[in-house]
Protein backbone atom coordinates (compact mmCIF):
# COMPACT_ATOMS: atom_id res chain seq x y z
CA UNK A 1 0.00 0.00 0.00
CA UNK A 2 1.37 3.65 -0.71
CA UNK A 3 2.56 5.80 2.10
CA UNK A 4 -0.63 7.16 3.79
CA UNK A 5 -0.72 11.24 3.83
CA UNK A 6 0.51 12.72 6.67
CA UNK A 7 -1.59 14.72 8.78
CA UNK A 8 -0.81 17.91 11.46
CA UNK A 9 -4.03 19.33 13.30
CA UNK A 10 -3.94 22.90 14.49
CA UNK A 11 -6.77 23.59 16.64
CA UNK A 12 -7.12 25.26 19.95
CA UNK A 13 -10.20 23.00 20.84
CA UNK A 14 -9.46 19.68 22.09
CA UNK A 15 -12.66 18.39 21.15
CA UNK A 16 -12.39 19.49 17.53
CA UNK A 17 -8.63 17.66 17.77
CA UNK A 18 -10.44 14.64 18.47
CA UNK A 19 -13.09 14.80 16.71
CA UNK A 20 -10.66 15.71 12.90
CA UNK A 21 -8.37 13.17 14.70
CA UNK A 22 -10.73 10.31 14.80
CA UNK A 23 -11.98 11.32 11.31
CA UNK A 24 -9.34 11.64 8.91
CA UNK A 25 -7.57 8.01 11.00
CA UNK A 26 -10.84 6.37 9.26
CA UNK A 27 -9.78 7.20 6.16
CA UNK A 28 -7.15 4.00 5.28
CA UNK A 29 -4.85 6.54 2.84
CA UNK A 30 -4.78 9.01 6.04
CA UNK A 31 -2.92 9.46 9.18
CA UNK A 32 -2.89 12.05 11.91
CA UNK A 33 0.60 12.36 13.07
CA UNK A 34 0.56 14.96 15.52
CA UNK A 35 -2.67 17.85 16.85
CA UNK A 36 -1.43 21.26 17.85
CA UNK A 37 -3.37 23.57 20.10
CA UNK A 38 -1.71 26.86 18.83
CA UNK A 39 1.14 27.82 16.57
CA UNK A 40 4.37 27.57 18.85
CA UNK A 41 3.62 23.96 19.19
CA UNK A 42 2.73 23.67 15.69
CA UNK A 43 5.67 25.15 14.27
CA UNK A 44 8.15 22.33 16.69
CA UNK A 45 5.70 19.94 15.00
CA UNK A 46 6.07 20.99 11.72
CA UNK A 47 9.79 20.95 12.46
CA UNK A 48 9.76 17.75 13.67
CA UNK A 49 7.07 15.42 12.28
CA UNK A 50 7.31 16.77 8.24
CA UNK A 51 3.48 16.50 7.22
CA UNK A 52 2.02 16.41 3.90
CA UNK A 53 -1.15 19.10 4.82
CA UNK A 54 -2.02 21.21 8.03
CA UNK A 55 -6.10 21.74 8.72
CA UNK A 56 -6.02 24.83 10.78
CA UNK A 57 -8.00 27.32 12.61
CA UNK A 58 -8.37 30.35 12.68
CA UNK A 59 -8.85 31.11 16.35
CA UNK A 60 -5.93 29.92 18.43
CA UNK A 61 -4.17 31.58 21.27
CA UNK A 62 -0.33 33.45 21.25
CA UNK A 63 -0.81 33.92 17.24
CA UNK A 64 -4.05 33.86 15.16
CA UNK A 65 -4.55 31.45 11.86
CA UNK A 66 -4.22 34.30 9.48
CA UNK A 67 -1.13 35.16 11.12
CA UNK A 68 0.33 31.61 10.91
CA UNK A 69 -0.54 30.84 7.94
CA UNK A 70 1.14 33.76 6.51
CA UNK A 71 4.34 33.59 7.74
CA UNK A 72 3.83 29.86 6.85
CA UNK A 73 3.79 30.51 3.12
CA UNK A 74 6.27 33.03 3.18
CA UNK A 75 9.03 30.67 5.39
CA UNK A 76 7.86 27.22 4.46
CA UNK A 77 5.07 26.81 1.88
CA UNK A 78 3.29 23.75 2.30
CA UNK A 79 -0.48 22.59 1.85
CA UNK A 80 -3.22 23.85 3.92
CA UNK A 81 -6.83 23.55 4.57
CA UNK A 82 -8.43 25.44 6.74
CA UNK A 83 -11.05 24.93 9.16
CA UNK A 84 -13.38 27.82 9.16
CA UNK A 85 -16.97 28.64 10.44
CA UNK A 86 -19.70 29.39 8.11
CA UNK A 87 -20.32 32.96 8.54
CA UNK A 88 -19.95 36.22 7.18
CA UNK A 89 -16.58 37.08 9.05
CA UNK A 90 -16.01 33.60 9.16
CA UNK A 91 -16.07 34.02 5.32
CA UNK A 92 -14.11 37.42 4.74
CA UNK A 93 -11.17 35.49 6.35
CA UNK A 94 -11.13 32.40 4.90
CA UNK A 95 -10.97 34.47 1.81
CA UNK A 96 -7.99 35.86 2.47
CA UNK A 97 -6.43 32.64 3.51
CA UNK A 98 -7.14 31.71 0.27
CA UNK A 99 -5.29 34.38 -1.25
CA UNK A 100 -2.49 33.77 0.91
CA UNK A 101 -2.18 30.44 -0.20
CA UNK A 102 -3.98 28.03 1.46
CA UNK A 103 -5.30 25.19 -0.62
CA UNK A 104 -9.05 24.86 0.85
CA UNK A 105 -11.31 24.99 3.16
CA UNK A 106 -14.28 23.53 5.26
CA UNK A 107 -16.53 24.21 7.78
CA UNK A 108 -16.50 22.85 11.17
CA UNK A 109 -17.96 19.85 12.11
CA UNK A 110 -21.26 19.61 13.80
CA UNK A 111 -22.30 17.31 16.31
CA UNK A 112 -25.28 15.56 13.74
CA UNK A 113 -24.77 11.99 13.16
CA UNK A 114 -26.48 11.97 10.02
CA UNK A 115 -24.07 14.42 8.53
CA UNK A 116 -21.14 13.54 9.93
CA UNK A 117 -20.27 10.61 7.39
CA UNK A 118 -20.29 13.06 4.32
CA UNK A 119 -18.40 15.78 6.55
CA UNK A 120 -15.87 13.23 6.93
CA UNK A 121 -15.38 12.12 3.49
CA UNK A 122 -15.53 15.80 1.87
CA UNK A 123 -12.52 16.41 4.63
CA UNK A 124 -10.96 13.24 3.40
CA UNK A 125 -11.32 14.90 -0.23
CA UNK A 126 -9.82 18.12 0.32
CA UNK A 127 -6.74 16.46 2.23
CA UNK A 128 -5.98 14.03 -0.83
CA UNK A 129 -6.23 17.15 -3.21
CA UNK A 130 -4.62 19.48 -1.19
CA UNK A 131 -1.60 16.69 -0.96
CA UNK A 132 -1.48 17.46 -5.09
CA UNK A 133 -2.19 20.97 -5.46
CA UNK A 134 0.17 23.02 -6.96
CA UNK A 135 1.24 26.03 -4.43
CA UNK A 136 0.83 29.42 -5.11
CA UNK A 137 2.92 32.12 -4.23
CA UNK A 138 1.42 35.00 -2.12
CA UNK A 139 0.63 38.03 -4.58
CA UNK A 140 -0.11 41.42 -3.63
CA UNK A 141 -3.91 42.44 -5.50
CA UNK A 142 -4.04 45.52 -7.18
CA UNK A 143 -6.53 47.90 -6.08
CA UNK A 144 -9.07 49.09 -8.68
CA UNK A 145 -7.97 52.32 -9.05
CA UNK A 146 -4.02 50.86 -10.67
CA UNK A 147 -3.62 50.23 -13.76
CA UNK A 148 -2.57 46.72 -14.71
CA UNK A 149 -1.14 45.05 -17.85
CA UNK A 150 -3.81 42.25 -17.30
CA UNK A 151 -6.98 44.62 -17.15
CA UNK A 152 -7.46 45.90 -20.45
CA UNK A 153 -9.22 49.56 -21.13
CA UNK A 154 -12.18 50.10 -22.06
CA UNK A 155 -14.05 50.02 -26.09
CA UNK A 156 -16.35 53.26 -24.81
CA UNK A 157 -18.60 50.42 -25.06
CA UNK A 158 -18.35 48.74 -28.54
CA UNK A 159 -17.26 45.25 -27.22
CA UNK A 160 -20.79 44.69 -24.93
CA UNK A 161 -22.90 46.15 -27.55
CA UNK A 162 -20.85 43.54 -30.31
CA UNK A 163 -21.20 41.02 -28.62
CA UNK A 164 -24.75 41.35 -26.92
CA UNK A 165 -25.53 42.14 -30.63
CA UNK A 166 -24.25 39.14 -31.43
CA UNK A 167 -25.78 37.03 -28.23
CA UNK A 168 -22.69 36.49 -26.61
CA UNK A 169 -22.68 35.25 -23.35
CA UNK A 170 -19.27 33.85 -21.04
CA UNK A 171 -20.32 30.69 -18.82
CA UNK A 172 -17.20 29.89 -16.27
CA UNK A 173 -16.83 27.26 -13.72
CA UNK A 174 -14.16 26.81 -11.04
CA UNK A 175 -13.88 24.80 -7.83
CA UNK A 176 -10.51 24.17 -5.66
CA UNK A 177 -8.24 27.32 -6.32
CA UNK A 178 -10.99 29.11 -8.18
CA UNK A 179 -11.23 31.90 -5.95
CA UNK A 180 -8.04 33.54 -6.98
CA UNK A 181 -8.10 31.63 -10.49
CA UNK A 182 -11.13 33.91 -11.04
CA UNK A 183 -9.74 37.13 -9.97
CA UNK A 184 -6.63 36.59 -12.19
CA UNK A 185 -9.37 35.74 -14.84
CA UNK A 186 -11.42 38.94 -14.38
CA UNK A 187 -8.65 40.99 -14.02
CA UNK A 188 -8.01 40.43 -17.68
CA UNK A 189 -11.44 41.42 -18.14
CA UNK A 190 -12.58 45.06 -19.42
CA UNK A 191 -15.65 47.26 -18.02
CA UNK A 192 -17.91 46.45 -20.89
CA UNK A 193 -17.74 42.94 -21.81
CA UNK A 194 -20.19 40.48 -22.65
CA UNK A 195 -22.66 39.08 -19.44
CA UNK A 196 -20.62 36.58 -17.27
CA UNK A 197 -22.09 33.79 -15.13
CA UNK A 198 -19.89 32.02 -13.14
CA UNK A 199 -20.17 28.74 -10.56
CA UNK A 200 -17.62 28.78 -7.59
CA UNK A 201 -18.05 25.46 -5.48
CA UNK A 202 -18.80 27.68 -2.49
CA UNK A 203 -21.34 27.63 0.59
CA UNK A 204 -24.00 30.11 0.65
CA UNK A 205 -22.47 32.09 3.77
CA UNK A 206 -19.64 33.04 1.09
CA UNK A 207 -20.58 33.81 -1.71
CA UNK A 208 -22.16 37.37 -1.07
CA UNK A 209 -18.62 38.54 0.00
CA UNK A 210 -16.35 36.93 -2.61
CA UNK A 211 -18.96 38.22 -4.83
CA UNK A 212 -18.26 42.06 -3.19
CA UNK A 213 -14.53 41.53 -3.33
CA UNK A 214 -14.24 40.18 -7.06
CA UNK A 215 -16.14 43.68 -7.59
CA UNK A 216 -13.65 45.93 -5.94
CA UNK A 217 -11.18 44.46 -7.46
CA UNK A 218 -12.36 44.26 -11.35
CA UNK A 219 -13.21 46.58 -13.90
CA UNK A 220 -17.01 44.73 -14.87
CA UNK A 221 -19.72 45.08 -12.04
CA UNK A 222 -19.85 41.61 -10.13
CA UNK A 223 -22.94 40.76 -8.09
CA UNK A 224 -24.10 37.77 -6.36
CA UNK A 225 -27.36 36.48 -8.68
CA UNK A 226 -30.80 37.09 -7.38
CA UNK A 227 -32.47 35.03 -10.13
CA UNK A 228 -34.65 36.92 -12.74
CA UNK A 229 -31.61 39.78 -13.36
CA UNK A 230 -31.27 40.76 -16.96
CA UNK A 231 -27.96 39.41 -18.84
CA UNK A 232 -26.40 42.69 -19.49
CA UNK A 233 -22.76 43.90 -20.88
CA UNK A 234 -20.14 44.75 -18.12
CA UNK A 235 -22.23 42.67 -15.69
CA UNK A 236 -21.05 39.04 -13.80
CA UNK A 237 -23.34 36.82 -11.86
CA UNK A 238 -21.71 34.78 -8.91
CA UNK A 239 -23.78 31.64 -8.69
CA UNK A 240 -25.11 31.91 -4.65
CA UNK A 241 -23.96 28.87 -2.46
CA UNK A 242 -27.60 27.43 -1.94
CA UNK A 243 -28.99 27.22 -5.80
CA UNK A 244 -27.50 26.41 -8.95
CA UNK A 245 -27.55 28.73 -11.34
CA UNK A 246 -28.40 29.31 -15.01
CA UNK A 247 -30.24 31.37 -18.15
CA UNK A 248 -33.71 31.33 -18.96
CA UNK A 249 -35.58 33.36 -22.34
CA UNK A 250 -37.71 36.51 -21.04
CA UNK A 251 -39.48 38.95 -23.02
CA UNK A 252 -36.61 41.15 -22.74
CA UNK A 253 -33.61 38.41 -23.47
CA UNK A 254 -32.14 36.49 -21.27
CA UNK A 255 -32.24 36.54 -17.16
CA UNK A 256 -30.61 34.57 -14.62
CA UNK A 257 -32.77 31.78 -13.03
CA UNK A 258 -31.60 30.09 -9.61
CA UNK A 259 -33.06 26.16 -8.84
CA UNK A 260 -32.87 24.80 -5.34
CA UNK A 261 -33.01 21.29 -6.69
CA UNK A 262 -30.70 18.78 -5.99
CA UNK A 263 -27.10 18.36 -6.06
CA UNK A 264 -25.35 17.87 -9.07
CA UNK A 265 -21.98 16.29 -9.12
CA UNK A 266 -22.55 16.31 -5.54
CA UNK A 267 -22.77 20.06 -5.86
CA UNK A 268 -25.09 22.91 -5.56
CA UNK A 269 -24.48 25.16 -7.37
CA UNK A 270 -23.47 23.15 -9.84
CA UNK A 271 -20.94 23.91 -13.18
CA UNK A 272 -22.54 21.53 -15.33
CA UNK A 273 -26.68 23.11 -14.62
CA UNK A 274 -25.04 26.45 -15.68
CA UNK A 275 -23.36 24.79 -18.86
CA UNK A 276 -26.09 22.73 -19.92
CA UNK A 277 -28.48 26.01 -19.96
CA UNK A 278 -25.94 27.93 -22.11
CA UNK A 279 -25.81 24.52 -24.51
CA UNK A 280 -29.39 24.68 -24.88
CA UNK A 281 -29.85 28.09 -25.36
CA UNK A 282 -27.19 30.06 -26.68
CA UNK A 283 -25.10 27.37 -28.64
CA UNK A 284 -22.84 29.01 -30.86
CA UNK A 285 -23.23 32.26 -29.25
CA UNK A 286 -21.73 31.07 -26.39
CA UNK A 287 -18.04 31.08 -24.66
CA UNK A 288 -17.49 28.58 -21.69
CA UNK A 289 -14.54 28.68 -19.52
CA UNK A 290 -13.42 25.30 -16.77
CA UNK A 291 -11.04 26.44 -14.51
CA UNK A 292 -9.05 24.78 -11.54
CA UNK A 293 -10.55 22.38 -9.04
CA UNK A 294 -11.12 19.31 -8.10
CA UNK A 295 -13.34 16.67 -9.66
CA UNK A 296 -15.56 15.95 -12.60
CA UNK A 297 -18.38 18.75 -12.45
CA UNK A 298 -18.92 20.87 -16.09
CA UNK A 299 -16.75 18.55 -18.13
CA UNK A 300 -20.09 17.21 -19.50
CA UNK A 301 -21.79 20.26 -19.75
CA UNK A 302 -18.50 21.53 -21.70
CA UNK A 303 -18.66 19.08 -23.99
CA UNK A 304 -22.73 20.04 -24.56
CA UNK A 305 -21.53 23.37 -25.02
CA UNK A 306 -19.14 22.26 -27.71
CA UNK A 307 -21.40 20.24 -29.65
CA UNK A 308 -23.39 22.74 -29.34
CA UNK A 309 -20.94 24.99 -31.06
CA UNK A 310 -19.24 26.94 -28.51
CA UNK A 311 -15.75 28.18 -27.97
CA UNK A 312 -14.33 26.33 -24.69
CA UNK A 313 -11.30 26.68 -23.05
CA UNK A 314 -9.80 25.19 -19.89
CA UNK A 315 -7.18 25.89 -17.50
CA UNK A 316 -3.75 24.31 -18.38
CA UNK A 317 -2.21 21.82 -15.58
CA UNK A 318 0.76 23.88 -14.98
CA UNK A 319 -1.27 26.79 -13.74
CA UNK A 320 -4.18 24.77 -12.03
CA UNK A 321 -4.09 24.38 -8.68
CA UNK A 322 -6.06 21.29 -8.80
CA UNK A 323 -6.11 20.02 -12.30
CA UNK A 324 -9.04 17.46 -11.58
CA UNK A 325 -12.17 19.58 -13.78
CA UNK A 326 -10.12 20.91 -16.25
CA UNK A 327 -8.33 17.69 -16.91
CA UNK A 328 -11.81 15.88 -16.78
CA UNK A 329 -12.91 17.70 -19.57
CA UNK A 330 -9.95 17.62 -22.05
CA UNK A 331 -10.10 13.83 -21.82
CA UNK A 332 -13.62 13.63 -23.06
CA UNK A 333 -12.75 16.39 -25.97
CA UNK A 334 -14.61 18.84 -24.16
CA UNK A 335 -11.64 21.59 -23.98
CA UNK A 336 -11.37 23.25 -27.41
CA UNK A 337 -8.05 24.95 -26.48
CA UNK A 338 -6.29 24.57 -23.25
CA UNK A 339 -4.37 27.51 -22.10
CA UNK A 340 -2.54 28.72 -19.43
CA UNK A 341 -4.78 30.59 -16.50
CA UNK A 342 -2.69 34.16 -17.37
CA UNK A 343 -4.09 33.60 -20.86
CA UNK A 344 -7.34 32.67 -21.02
CA UNK A 345 -9.13 35.82 -20.36
CA UNK A 346 -7.24 37.02 -23.59
CA UNK A 347 -8.27 34.28 -25.46
CA UNK A 348 -11.70 34.59 -24.38
CA UNK A 349 -11.66 38.10 -25.56
CA UNK A 350 -10.27 37.23 -29.15
CA UNK A 351 -13.11 34.38 -29.08
CA UNK A 352 -15.82 37.54 -28.44
CA UNK A 353 -14.53 39.68 -31.23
Amino acid sequence: MPNKIRVLIIDDSALMRAMLSEMINAAPDLEVVGAAPDAPSAREMIKALNPDVLTLDFHMPKMDGIEFLERLMRLRPMPVVMVSAFTEAGSETTLKALELGAVDFIGKPRADGRRMDDYAEELADKIRAAKGARLRRQATAPTPSTPTASQPASTAGLLGARAAAAGRIIFVGASTGGTEALKEFLLGIPADCPPILIVQHMPESFTASFAKRLDGLCAPQVIEAQGNEKLEPGKVFIAPGHSHLQIRRAATGYVTELLATAPVNRHRPSVDVLFDSAASLVGRQAIGVILTGMGKDGAQGLLRMRQAGAHTFGQDEATCVVYGMPREAFIIGAVGEQSPLGDIARRVLAAVR
